[in-house]
């Protein structure tokens, strides 16, 4: 189970999800260190991540984000902290793009 499960729907469909995905993941290898792996699927892609203490995926679909990670002891409680951070960034990401697949 994970420590922290954030899911967000969003109305950009699938290209314009995959983009802000594969944003969120290179800010995660370089801002935090992060060993990433992202597969793309027809309807859902998948991003994985991981660094010592921290583990967890990235599921996008045409609509929704699903991100789910686990925390190690000591970042454990950070959980609050990260989950806000994490939530926030997605929510800004998914707020600066047009709806329905448009490209800004």
């Amino acid at each position: 189970m994970p420590d922290i499960h954030i899911e967000r729907n969003h109305a950009l469909g699938i290209e314009r999800a995959r983009e802000i995905a594969l944003q969120w993941v290179a800010e995660a290898e370089r801002d935090y260190g992060m060993s990433c792996r992202y597969e793309e699927g027809a309807m859902t892609d998948t991003a994985s991540f991981k660094r010592p203490g921290v583990d967890g995926t990235v599921r996008v679909t045409p609509s929704q984000f699903t991100i789910d990670i686990k925390l190690g002891f000591l970042l454990d409680v950070f959980s609050d902290r990260i989950e806000e951070k994490v939530t926030r960034n997605l929510d800004e990401m998914i707020a600066s793009q047009p709806p329905g697949g448009a490209v800004a």
